[in-house]
């Protein structure tokens, strides 16, 4: 009788314990999808790519949701994962190369209306940074993180992480100054 009961109290508490993981999940899944799936796009610059890594992301959230011990550093723990899908990804895939650069590709994706030629510009030159100064720049940016929580995902020293967003910022502005950047160069 007694094992009886014992065995009811455990399967309700089993039952409680799964569905208390299932609302924090929904929960978690609903305030930071957008935020996840958009710097997933920044860090790989496909729409595709991006859902599958987002998908793939909250998928190991779900399997590790008991080690997130403290909500508010959620969107700092998701984008830790999504790095590291996002590093998995380049792992298994072999690259094609080309002895084509980049830059001689025609774009035949982005339409002429300025701010989308700007936004495409930005992108690009962003692109280019090294990624010791695209990544914690794509953080600060895209995810709104600060330079302290840049440096604790990163586990770099926050001195180094500010260094590197002055760096970044640096490098895009002296991009502007370019004279054919600017349509200035008239031979």
């Amino acid at each position: 009788m007694f094992e009886i009961l014992r065995k009811k109290k455990t399967d309700t508490t089993v039952l409680s314990d799964m569905v208390n993981k299932q609302r924090r999940y929904d929960s978690l899944v609903r305030a930071l999808h957008t935020d996840i799936f958009r710097y997933a796009f920044w860090l790989c610059g496909d729409k595709h790519v991006a859902e599958d890594i987002t998908q793939e992301t909250f998928l190991r959230a779900w399997r590790a949701l008991d080690s997130l011990n403290d909500d508010k550093a959620a969107k700092a723990w998701l984008i830790t994962i999504l790095r590291r899908e996002n590093a998995r990804r380049f792992e298994r895939k072999q690259f094609d190369y080309s002895d084509v650069e980049q830059e001689q590709l025609e774009d035949v994706f982005s339409s002429s209306t300025e701010d989308e030629t700007e936004h495409y510009w930005l992108r690009r030159q962003i692109g280019k940074l090294d990624l010791e100064y695209r990544e914690p720049l794509l953080l600060q940016l895209i995810g709104g993180f600060s330079g302290d929580e840049i440096a604790d995902m990163l586990d770099l020293n926050r001195n180094t992480v500010m260094t590197r967003l002055f760096r970044a910022r640096n490098q895009l502005k002296d991009a502007l100054d370019i004279p054919e950047v600017r349509g200035q160069s008239n031979g």
